[in-house]
């Protein structure tokens, strides 16, 4: 009955393997994002999973049969050869993530010595029955050196184990976890089958290797997709501030000539905030990363106050920003802004009163602007070209915040920007 489970086991392992191993050979094919470095080390590695299984499905089939004896031998030293190559192979992947020089490394020639020493053992084993040997009906049977054999491989799992945990710095969280999932089972694994010979535990953590190596190739396409879209995003963005509005500087320059004689040092003033607004626009387009929210306040606080002086009394602003201490995409604040002056200034609703307020909260920052502009308009809202929709999906790309736009009670609108606690 135990036999017949621990057959079982064993066939869903390697089905499970085969299927890994030919998804994650077809995705390091024909993924166009993958550079060529890694496109090759993952579709040998996951060839060599695939040969492995086809490996043990002949000796599983040969096990018993007095006609296979010599396929039994074959495929035995495959089967021991083939995880070896992979062991190795996950060193050098490991030292390439770390930006490593692998052709010089020293934890990789050591690695090379122990797999040099595994395999010089592996070939005497074919001469011996020291390590282990196979009867003439093809049952195998482990020798007294039997645990000599592995203990070269356990060494290097366990040196690698360590090597992953001091690079601890070098990697993504994502990989970390992926190389010690890889690592542990397998040496864990090593070493209950060198000291008890038990190979259904070899299987299983052969499973959750491929499976650790297959979560590696599907992260980076993720990682790799992410940061696509967000340059993307930022590229948007800054083309949106390249393109300036015309008469927004027209009316700038304007009220800076006409105030030069009507009132010098309010020109002067202008002039001093139409230069910040201009290099603070500069200085967000180049910036890929989260910014200082007190940076995007003063970009903003430099916007209002030209509008304002080109508006005068048309245009009110009220500031109550206690909590600045935390990041957000540049080019965030200063666009809404920039919105609910756009499509708030209207004769209806003269004078445009804007609000600016942040609070903390439990779960992390919010930012709220507000008008009281002619209101909400859903379909605006909902244009995937608009202003907004590339502000909330930079929010989402950069710092996984939000945005929401709501109509404001008694006519208007307000926006709210909230940015989660981790990610300030």
């Amino acid at each position: 009955m135990s036999e017949g489970w621990l057959a079982t086991l064993v066939t869903s392992l390697i089905s499970v393997m085969f299927l890994l191993g030919v998804v994650g050979f077809v995705l390091a094919t024909i993924m166009p994002s993958m550079d060529r470095w890694n496109k090759r080390f993952f579709m040998v590695f996951f060839a060599i999973v695939v040969l492995g299984v086809g490996v043990s499905c002949v000796e599983i089939a040969a096990i018993g049969e007095p006609a296979a004896y010599a396929a039994v031998k074959i495929t035995a030293f495959l089967n021991s050869l083939l995880p070896s190559l992979v062991v190795v192979m996950s060193t050098v992947l490991l030292l390439h993530s770390c930006n490593e020089p692998y052709r010089t490394s020293v934890h990789l020639r050591v690695v090379f010595a122990f797999w040099a020493v595994f395999f010089a053992l592996l070939v005497i084993a074919q001469f011996t029955t020291a390590f282990y040997y196979f009867t003439p009906d093809g049952q195998l049977h482990y020798g007294p050196w039997f645990t000599l054999l592995l203990l070269p491989l356990v060494a290097i799992l366990v040196l690698n184990l360590i090597g992953v945990i001091r690079r601890r710095d070098k990697l993504s969280d994502k990989r970390f976890y992926a190389f010690i999932a890889f690592f542990a089972p397998l040496a864990t694994a090593m070493l209950v089958h060198a000291c008890f010979g038990f190979y259904a535990i070899v299987s299983v953590a052969l499973t959750t290797s491929a499976l650790s190596m297959f979560a590696i190739i599907v992260l980076d396409q993720i990682e790799q997709y992410m940061r696509l879209q967000q340059e993307a995003a930022n590229q948007r963005a800054r083309i949106a501030m390249l393109q300036m509005r015309p008469h927004f500087i027209h009316n700038a320059m304007t009220s800076i000539y006409h105030l030069c004689d009507q009132d010098p040092k309010a020109a002067q003033q202008v002039t001093m905030d139409f230069n910040t607004y201009l290099r603070k626009n500069f200085k967000a387009i180049v910036s890929d990363d989260p910014i200082p929210f007190s940076e995007e306040l003063e970009h903003t606080h430099a916007y209002l106050a030209v509008e304002q002086a080109q508006f005068a009394s048309k245009l009110a602003i009220e500031y109550d920003t206690p909590h600045t201490h935390f990041h957000m995409p540049p080019l965030t604040l200063q666009p809404l802004a920039e919105n609910s002056v756009k499509h708030g200034m209207s004769p209806q609703t003269v004078p445009l009163h804007i609000t600016i307020r942040t609070r903390k909260t439990e779960s992390g920052s919010e930012v709220i602007v507000e008008d009281n502009g002619p209101g909400f308009d859903p379909a605006v809202a909902a244009d995937p070209h608009t202003t907004l929709a590339n502000i909330r999906h930079r929010l989402a790309v950069m710092c996984n915040g939000t945005l929401e736009i709501a109509p404001r009670e008694g006519g208007g609108t307000i926006v709210k920007v909230t940015i989660p606690q981790r990610h300030q």
